[in-house]
């Protein structure tokens, strides 16, 4: 079904072009709303789009879920780039958005303290240990602890009674609405392995080897194939928004556009 989108809504407005169309710049800021992850990626991103076209872009970051809850609301994104494709979906079911089209995807990873001794094929037991913190994000609000959420579903199928073991003890650390948020300049995951809030954090790959160029004591460990979940990364555009939103979403998808988030880790559509 997600797949489908590509060919659907969105996914026949931009697939006609693959790199951005010279379109009229306007005054007014082009207003881009992006996962957290997507952070250093869309920002260089936004930079290349602005150089090349001059239209002014202003991105604005947070969990996924709650960007969607804030457009929902009446703020005026102008173009969603959510860390799943749920979210977008669910503004073009209720209306005056185009159907989501995956434009990158991401992976799970663990990141883990430098105590923490594991690998791929002892990752689940590790996690499963009564003196083990688990991190997690926070579903609904943020797709990564959705994901999460999958792979403990996953680790049931390998071992009955994981789900229940992991499902009581994973810690919600990021986010929420009320997350503790880190000092200017830190990044989230980092910081909270820094402070030692878990021993061993699910988060995406691409966090994952962010937090330990900030901290590279931290750890990082590769889920194995039978716990994996994929992340798509769905990208939608409002109904009557400037030819801008249509042009930035286009570039988005050329080859120009991926390279930055080739380069960081992310995955082709």
């Amino acid at each position: 079904m997600r797949r489908a989108f590509a060919v659907l809504g969105l996914g026949m407005m931009l697939s006609a072009c693959a790199t951005p169309e010279r379109t009229a710049v306007s005054d007014v800021p082009l207003q881009v709303y992006a996962a957290g992850s997507l952070r250093e990626a869309l920002t260089a991103i936004a930079a290349d789009y602005e150089a090349r076209t001059g239209q002014k872009v202003v991105l604005s970051f947070g969990a996924s879920g709650l960007l969607r809850e804030r457009i929902e609301k009446g703020e005026g994104a102008q173009v969603f780039a959510s860390a799943d494709t749920d979210h977008p979906q669910r503004l073009a079911a209720r209306g005056g958005w185009q159907v989501p089209q995956v434009f990158t995807r991401n992976s799970l990873c663990a990141l883990t303290a430098a105590h923490v001794a594991a690998t791929p094929s002892t990752l689940l037991q590790t996690m499963l240990r009564s003196d083990v913190r688990v991190g997690t994000s926070t579903p609904k609000a943020d797709p990564s602890g959705d994901y999460a959420w999958a792979l403990f579903r996953k680790a049931d199928a390998v071992q009955p009674g994981a789900y229940a073991v992991l499902d009581a003890k994973a810690l919600k650390l990021t986010g929420g609405a009320d997350s503790p948020k880190p000092p200017p300049g830190r990044g989230t995951y980092a910081w909270v392995m820094d402070q030692g809030q878990a021993d061993v954090f699910l988060t995406y790959c691409t966090n994952a080897v962010a937090a330990q160029k900030d901290v590279p004591r931290l750890k990082i460990v590769q889920v194995p194939p039978e716990l994996q979940v994929g992340a798509a990364y769905g990208l939608t555009v409002r109904d009557g928004a400037p030819a801008a939103a249509r042009d930035f979403a286009r570039y988005l998808l050329s080859e120009a556009g991926q390279a930055p988030l080739q380069r960081l880790g992310f995955g082709r559509p």
